[in-house]
């Protein structure tokens, strides 16, 4: 028994001493510009994003807009924008991102799944301000190639199932 769990307790601790020495080589591709179209609860729209890293590289800065193409005839569009800072917190051993809408809401996610291949990710929220209690979202994002990327926002009402509110198709512009 002891012999089996040698291998999977070497790799594990080999995984460890990787995300130490870079806990932010997951999101490191992210960094750039993009763009693409956006769907989802408000209609149809399209997303502009912004991934920098910031404060010398101890915060990855996202800048997201969308122009939610106009519900009727003559009317303006709808724009969202929300900001977000994801952070490495050393305690927790995790990624956090905090993200900030437009209107008013204030997400925090921790990082909860990295797929095998690590060209998906997953962080749900662990704190939502301004909204009523027991409410939940979460962030998905997958990595297409290097210059493609498919990112979902889900939420779920207390004691509900996430559903998908938008989902956007990104490509690297910059």
């Amino acid at each position: 028994m002891k012999r089996a769990l040698m291998p999977a307790i070497a790799m594990a601790v080999a995984l460890s001493a990787a995300a130490q020495d870079d806990p932010w080589g997951a999101l490191r591709v992210l960094e750039g510009k993009w763009e693409g179209p956006e769907s989802g609860q408000p209609g149809k729209g399209t997303s502009t994003r912004e991934y920098r890293f910031e404060l010398n590289g101890h915060f990855l800065a996202e800048r997201n807009r969308v122009e939610w193409e106009p519900k009727s005839p003559g009317a303006k569009p709808e724009v969202h924008e929300d900001f977000g800072f994801f952070s490495y917190d050393k305690n927790l051993k995790k990624l956090v991102f905090r993200q900030f809408h437009i209107e008013g809401f204030v997400n925090e996610y921790t990082l909860d799944s990295v797929s095998a291949d690590g060209k998906s990710l997953e962080f749900v929220s662990v704190r939502i301000e301004n909204i009523p209690p027991g409410w939940r979202a979460k962030e998905a994002y997958h990595l297409v190639s290097a210059d493609e990327l498919e990112q979902m926002f889900s939420l779920a009402p207390p004691g509900k199932d996430f559903e998908v509110y938008t989902a956007a198709h990104l490509k690297r512009v910059k």
